[in-house]
C-alpha cells in the first residue's frame, strides 16, 4: 500500500472500493473546457498522468490535454502501490505493477469518459467557510520558524478554510461538487491491511449517498469530491502526539519519547479506533461541505483560460530581490525523512529535525549507493544529505528532474495544480503571490485554491524558514531550500500569462520520459488452489441463522486472489449484501464492496490456498427480514507450459434473518 512506506504493510482485503471522480467544465461554444479529476490514490504518479493523457489524445483528438486536464490526487494511505516510474517510489511500491497500473488508467479513463458523455448546460457557484476541530499542525516547531509579523496574519497553523465547488443544471438541479480542503487523509493508520479511502473518500461516501437516494455507493447521478489542498504538515490525529507506551504527550522538537524514540511518538485521532476516528473526521467534512454547498450563491462567470508547463526543477534560477538569486537543487532526501511522522513513524532510529549527518549511515549509503557530490551537499544545505537521489539513475532515474506546472481560472476562481504536498505556509504564500500576480495584471479578487497532489509525485515543498530546522515535511523537500520559491516564480508566470492573454506565447519546456522495463513485482502470481473436495467460493464458516442490528454477520468462504479480479473483471463487486423481498420473490442488493458497512479480508495461504471472509456490520437502519451474503471472484488457473487463465466464480452463503431488537 502506498503511502506509509511501511515494509509488511500489503493489502489483505478491502474496506471500501476506491473511485476516480471526473468533473468536466466548458464555455458554451464547449471549445475552452477543462477536466478535474479527483482520484482515491495517494498521489498522481507521472507515469499515469501521461498514459491518461496518451489515451485522451488517441480518444478525442485535441480536445484534452497536458494544459486543460487536472489529475489529483486524494492522498489516502490505503491505496494500491506498484504504479510509478521512478525509483525511489518503485522501491517502496515493492516492484511496478502493470496490472495495478492499467486498472488506475482504464479507471481514470471511464470517469472522464462517463463526465464527457453526461456534459449539459448548467451553472458553476462557489462557497467558502471554515471548519473547526478536524486537525491539527504536526509539525508546529516548523510553523514557528516563519516571521512572526506573517504568523500574526493568521489565526491558526492550519489552513481552516474550506472552498467548495457547486455545479447544478439550469434547473437547478444538483449535478456535483468539488471541495477542497488542507487534510492529510491518515486516520487509517500504517497498522491497517484494507484498501480504503480514509476521511476524504468517507466524506465523499456520506454527500453521494445523501443526493443519490436509492442508489448503491459510487452509483448515482451526483458526484462529490473531496479533493487534496496544502496539507503537508496537517493532520488529522487532533488528539495530538503522545508516547504510546507512558500516554505522556511528545509534542517536542524531535517528536521523540524518553523510551522508544521516535517510533513510539504517535498522534490519535478522536474516536475509539482509526475506522472510528476515519468517520468523525469524514462526516465532519462532508456536513461543513453540505452546509457550503447549500448555501452557494456567488456565480462564476467569464472565460476558461488553462496554462501548463514542464519544467526542470533541479535546474531554476530564482530571482530573490533585485540582486539576488538562488537555485533549486538536484533532488536529494535529508536524515528526517527516514524518521517519518507522528502519523506514521519511521524505523531504525532516525528522529525529526536532524541537521547533522551520522558517519555510520553516510558509510552504509556511500557503500551500497555512492557518495553524493559536494555539490548537492552543499546545495541542499542544512538538510544533511541521506539519499542523492538526483546523482542516482539505475535501473532508472530515482526521482523526477522534469515537473509539471499548471493553472487553470473559471471566471474568477483560479485552480493551482501543484505536484506534491504544500506546507500550510507555503500554501498561503503561493496563493498570494499568484492573487498578487492577476491583480497587477488587471484581474481583481481572484479566489485561488491549490489543488495537491497533481500531475506527478515530488514529495513535500516547505517555507525556506521551516526548512532550516529539518523536520520531515523539510527533509522530503527534495528540490533544495529553495523550492517554494522557485513554484511560486513558475505559476506567477502562467498567472500573468492567463491575466495578458499570452497563454499561447508559453514553451512547452522539456518533456519528461516515459521509462521502460521497469522493476517487477516482488510478490510474484501464483495459480489458486481449493482444499481438497472442495470448490471456490464453498463456504467454510457459515453465518448464524439470526442477528441483531448492531451485530456482525461473518462468513468464510474457499477463497482466491482478489488481483485476479484486476485482469478479468466479469464481476464489478467483491460482495453483496441481499435483502429477500417477498412482494416480488427477489433478491435486492442493499450493499456492494463500495459500502462502509461492509469488510472483505483476504487471508493468504500457502500454496495458491486462501479465504475469503466477508463481514456486515450490521447498522441501526438495517430493515428487519431474510438476507444473505454473495462472495465474486476470480481464479487463476495454471497449467504446465500453458498460459495462465483467470476463472471467474459466485457463491451465496445461506440466508439468515435480521431482527429489529
Amino acid at each position: 500500500m502506498m503511502g506509509y512506506g511501511k515494509t509488511g504493510q500489503n493489502a489483505r482485503g478491502l474496506l471500501t472500493r476506491l473511485y476516480s471522480r471526473a468533473f468536466i467544465m466548458a464555455e458554451p461554444n464547449g471549445l475552452n473546457r477543462m477536466v478535474f479529476v479527483s482520484v482515491d490514490i495517494g498521489m498522481i504518479s507521472q507515469r499515469l498522468r501521461l498514459e491518461v493523457l496518451n489515451r485522451l489524445k488517441s480518444k478525442y483528438g485535441s480536445l484534452y490535454r497536458r494544459d486543460n486536464v487536472i489529475l489529483s490526487g486524494t492522498h489516502t494511505h490505503s491505496a494500491p502501490a506498484g504504479y510509478f516510474q521512478y525509483t525511489v517510489f518503485v522501491i517502496a511500491s515493492e516492484g511496478f505493477s502493470n496490472r495495478t497500473f492499467e486498472y488506475m488508467v482504464t479507471g481514470i479513463m471511464k470517469s472522464i469518459e462517463m463526465a464527457h458523455k453526461r456534459m449539459k448546460p448548467g451553472k458553476l457557484f462557489i462557497n467558502k467557510g471554515n471548519v473547526d476541530g478536524v486537525q491539527i499542525n504536526r509539525s508546529p516547531y516548523s510553523y514557528l520558524q516563519n516571521p512572526l509579523s506573517e504568523r500574526a496574519r493568521y489565526s491558526s497553523n492550519t489552513d481552516k478554510e474550506m472552498l467548495v465547488l457547486k455545479m447544478v443544471d439550469l434547473n437547478g438541479d444538483d449535478l456535483g461538487a468539488i471541495s477542497w480542503f488542507a487534510i492529510h487523509p491518515v486516520s487509517m493508520n500504517n497498522s491497517n491491511h484494507l484498501v480504503n479511502s480514509d476521511n476524504m473518500g468517507y466524506a465523499s461516501y456520506l454527500f453521494e449517498q445523501e443526493k443519490n437516494k436509492g442508489y448503491l455507493p459510487g452509483q448515482g447521478p451526483f458526484v462529490a469530491a473531496f479533493a487534496s489542498s496544502n496539507l503537508g504538515d496537517v493532520s488529522p490525529n487532533i488528539l495530538g502526539p503522545h508516547c504510546i507506551n507512558t500516554g505522556e504527550s511528545c509534542d517536542n522538537v524531535n517528536s521523540t519519547c524518553p523510551t522508544g524514540g521516535a517510533t513510539t511518538c504517535v498522534a490519535m485521532g478522536p474516536g475509539q479506533d482509526m475506522l472510528d476516528s476515519t468517520k468523525i473526521i469524514g462526516r465532519a467534512l462532508y456536513q461543513r461541505a453540505k452546509e457550503l454547498y447549500d448555501l452557494a450563491s456567488q456565480e462564476l462567470t467569464g472565460t476558461l483560460t488553462s496554462a501548463h508547463q514542464w519544467v526542470n526543477m533541479t535546474d531554476v534560477t530564482i530571482l530573490l530581490n533585485s540582486t539576488h538569486t538562488a537555485k533549486t537543487c538536484k533532488p536529494a532526501l535529508g536524515y528526517s525523512f527516514a524518521a517519518g511522522t507522528i502519523d506514521g513513524a519511521g524505523t531504525f532510529n532516525f528522529t525529526q529535525g536532524t541537521t547533522v549527518s551520522d558517519p555510520f549511515w553516510d558509510t552504509l549509503r556511500d557503500q551500497i549507493l555512492g557518495r553524493p557530490s559536494d555539490e548537492i551537499k552543499e546545495c541542499h544545505k542544512p538538510k544533511p544529505v541521506l539519499v542523492h537521489t538526483g546523482e542516482l539513475s539505475k535501473p532508472h532515474p530515482w526521482h523526477p528532474d522534469i515537473v509539471d506546472v499548471q493553472m487553470i481560472t473559471l471566471g474568477s476562481l483560479a485552480i493551482t495544480a501543484v505536484p506534491g504536498e504544500f506546507t500550510t505556509m507555503s500554501g498561503r504564500r503561493l496563493r498570494e503571490a499568484v492573487k498578487a500576480e492577476f491583480a497587477t495584471y488587471g484581474m481583481q479578487n481572484m479566489t485561488v485554491v491549490i489543488s495537491g497532489l497533481c500531475n506527478v509525485y515530488t514529495h513535500y515543498v516547505t517555507t525556506y524558514e521551516e526548512y532550516q530546522v529539518q523536520r520531515y515535511e523539510a527533509a522530503s523537500t527534495i528540490y533544495g531550500p529553495h523550492t517554494l520559491s522557485a513554484y511560486i516564480q513558475l505559476f506567477r508566470v502562467l498567472a500573468k500569462a492567463i491575466a495578458t492573454d499570452t497563454v499561447a506565447n508559453l514553451s512547452r519546456g522539456p518533456e519528461p520520459p516515459f521509462f521502460k522495463q521497469l522493476i517487477i513485482p516482488l510478490i510474484p502470481n501464483i495459480a489458486d488452489r481449493a482444499p481438497i473436495g472442495k470448490n471456490f467460493g464453498d463456504v467454510l464458516q457459515p453465518l448464524n441463522p439470526t442477528y441483531r442490528v448492531g451485530e456482525v454477520a461473518e462468513v468464510t468462504f474457499v477463497g482466491a486472489n482478489p488481483k485476479n479480479s484486476a485482469e478479468n473483471r466479469t464481476h464489478q463487486t467483491f460482495l453483496t449484501v441481499e435483502k429477500y423481498e417477498e412482494n416480488s420473490t427477489t433478491w435486492r442488493i442493499v450493499h456492494n464492496d463500495a459500502s462502509w458497512e461492509t469488510r472483505f479480508y483476504w487471508h493468504k495461504g500457502l500454496m495458491g490456498h486462501s479465504n475469503a471472509t466477508i463481514q456486515w456490520h450490521i447498522p441501526d437502519t438495517a430493515e428487519p427480514g431474510i438476507y444473505r451474503i454473495r462472495y465474486f471472484g476470480h481464479n487463476r488457473k495454471q497449467e504446465f507450459l500453458k498460459p495462465a487463465v483467470i476463472l471467474s466464480f459466485e457463491s451465496t452463503s445461506s440466508a439468515f434473518e435480521v431482527l429489529n431488537i
